[in-house]
């Protein structure tokens, strides 16, 4: 109802089981609560909470203008509402070591399930734009050294996301992860790979869980759940999916309503009011007040 009843305690050591199980772990993103009650119903492994996503839906680029307030109690109002895990994007940790130490703490106590941190240059970009600028390995290794400290429970994931294969090469981006695990990194999230070749030299350098971006109009292939298995990948994550899917049917509505008046001719493809109120729960609210569900549709 309110909230989930797994704890977050509770969420974190399934996704810890399930993460060691092998089986690739598909996660999709959800920019809105009420997304994340849609991900856990159609029998996902996880939910995925997009820093790009959620800049966008406060119509702003992904270039680090959100604060670590904004993300994180964002990210809690996700979590909470279903017994699915959930993996947030923490952009370059809202500063440095000591910045990125307290945000680890921050996503505990909200019920986090796990985090990535990058190795870009704060203002950050997009992972799919080009002229990134990356960290010099030693400093992100000290960042990454301070978030494993700041973790109280072992089962909170760390992942690190490394940018480095479109400015540095892929040997490098490599490397760079070699040098995360060796920091305490958990899991390991190469972004922008393009090719199968890539996704499997990470996977055969790398020995922790690694992350596959399946983000629309990037530059990586939309591989299907089959060939990420087969690639070797631990979680694959579509991070602004729900963001695109919405925007692209509200666009198409309302344009619908200006052209013709009403929106008459859209009702067919939008969520019933009865719909809506499955999703919420609103039934289960009655419990507490017998007038608050106490109509018929």
């Amino acid at each position: 109802m309110l909230f989930g009843t797994k704890t977050a305690a509770e969420k974190r050591a399934d996704f810890r089981s399930e993460l060691a199980s092998g089986k690739l772990l598909q996660m999709p993103g959800a920019h809105e609560p009420i997304v994340a009650r849609i991900i856990e119903e159609q029998g996902f492994d996880g939910i995925y909470i997009s820093g790009g996503a959620l800049s966008a839906a406060m119509a702003m680029p992904d270039i680090g203008l959100t604060t670590l307030t904004e993300v994180t109690q964002r990210g809690r109002q996700i979590a909470r509402v279903t017994e699915l895990p959930a993996l947030i994007d923490l952009d370059t940790g809202f500063g440095e070591a000591m910045n990125t130490a307290r945000t680890i703490q921050e996503c505990e106590e909200l019920g986090i399930a796990g985090c990535h941190i990058e190795d870009q240059v704060s203002p950050k970009r997009c992972g799919h734009l080009d002229n990134k600028l990356i960290i010099e390995t030693k400093e992100m290794c000290q960042k990454v050294s301070a978030a494993v400290n700041a973790k109280r429970d072992p089962n909170f994931l760390l992942m690190v996301r490394t940018d480095a294969k479109a400015s540095e090469g892929i040997e490098s981006a490599i490397e760079r992860s070699k040098a995360y695990v060796d920091a305490g990194a958990e899991a390991i999230f190469p972004e922008a790979l393009n090719t199968p070749e890539e996704y499997e030299a990470f996977r055969a350098a790398i020995d922790v869980p690694l992350l596959a971006n399946m983000t629309e109009f990037g530059k990586t292939p939309l591989y299907s759940k089959q060939q990420l298995i087969d690639f070797g990948y631990n979680i694959a994550i579509y991070p602004v999916s729900s963001l695109r899917i919405a925007m692209g049917a509200v666009e198409a509505s309302y344009a619908a309503l200006k052209e013709e008046g009403s929106l008459e001719s859209q009702v067919d493809t939008m969520m019933t009011r009865k719909r809506l109120y499955e999703v919420i729960k609103y039934e289960e609210y009655n419990q507490f007040d017998q007038n608050l569900h106490n109509f018929k549709l």
